[in-house]
């Protein structure tokens, strides 16, 4: 128990950080029930991908600021596709943009492996290509999203044989979140390629001479980046029901909660499961300032000095343990 809560002291902190948080808005808001929980997780779901998306890079060594912008191509792309489409269209589509966001990764990956230009400036100058090629595919938000794919996460959960009471507590956004999570993350983190990410996140040169393929492994770490920015885009029209071009402001969101997660920024430490309560974290602090009629511009610029709070945190504790 010691070392399980010495390995995941940080986490737990964070779950405990939350429930305080709930408890809080509960205080300010006593209305808040079942339908502010399902608004939350609805409106939580494309950040908490967006990290998810995020961490991934960060563990393995790198980052990629074109995140949001891969979102808003596969946002469009799906929202295009799907409109006035059959069922059975409309999960082929699916398919289709879960493989066009995992291929924009793998291209931002492949750039920086051929050309050895640092992460930060190749995927910053991605950011506009993506960018561009979103507008391009729709300039204006638009398209639509299959019925059935909405369903997925408005309202909760219903199990047969358990009363509606206690399951739609359960937003089925979050059950969507949990699912995307342990399809892709949990099978690579118990495998060979997720002790790569790892190894390579910690030290490059060390993993090469252990026979590591480092430009590989940095391909496919940037691959499962744009499948969970692809996963991004589609829950934005999922929640909007139209495609955005527009890139939303996920990027810097989703560094912080990474950091406030605890997720080193020079790589190789740090899971998963804490940058998903940090964004839930990060998003009840503005609903709760909301609650309180706080004003909007207010909102943001606290909202925005938490996060460049925790980055330049981030930063100072990766810096150090290079140095350590």
């Amino acid at each position: 128990m010691t070392r399980f809560l010495a390995n995941n002291g940080w986490t737990l902190g964070l779950a405990g950080l939350l429930a305080m948080l709930l408890v809080a808005t509960k205080m300010i808001q006593p209305e808040f029930g079942v339908s502010g929980l399902d608004s939350l997780g609805r409106a939580s779901l494309p950040f908490a991908l967006a990290t998810l998306g995020m961490a991934v890079v960060v563990i393995a060594g790198g980052i990629d600021l074109s995140f949001a912008s891969m979102m808003a191509v596969c946002s469009v792309t799906a929202a295009l596709l799907m409109e006035g489409a059959s069922d059975g269209t409309s999960a082929l589509v699916v398919l289709a943009v879960l493989a066009l966001g995992a291929a924009m990764g793998a291209i931002n990956g492949t750039l920086i492996v051929v050309t050895r230009v640092p992460d930060i400036v190749v995927t910053l100058a991605m950011l506009f290509v993506w960018q561009g090629t979103a507008l391009l595919i729709l300039n204006a938000p638009g398209g639509a999203a299959a019925p059935w794919l909405r369903s997925l996460i408005v309202g909760g959960v219903a199990l047969p044989g358990v009363s509606p009471a206690l399951t739609e507590w359960l937003p089925k956004s979050l059950v969507f979140l949990l699912a995307c999570l342990c399809a892709i993350w949990l099978p690579i983190r118990r495998s060979k390629l997720g002790l790569m990410f790892y190894a390579i996140g910690s030290d490059a040169s060390a993993a090469f001479r252990s026979g590591v393929p480092v430009g590989r492994t940095k391909i496919a770490a940037y691959a499962v980046t744009g499948l969970f920015a692809a996963l991004g885009g589609l829950s934005v029209t999922m929640s909007t029901g139209i495609g955005e071009p527009i890139p939303g402001p996920y990027l810097l969101a989703a560094v912080a909660a990474v950091v406030l997660g605890g997720v080193v920024l020079g790589g190789g430490r740090g899971g998963l499961l804490g940058p998903i309560l940090a964004v839930f974290v990060l998003r009840l602090v503005r609903m709760d300032l909301t609650l309180m009629s706080v004003d909007p511009n207010v909102t943001t610029i606290v909202e925005g000095s938490i996060m460049v709070v925790v980055v330049m945190l981030g930063g100072v504790l990766a810096t150090r343990g290079r140095r350590t």
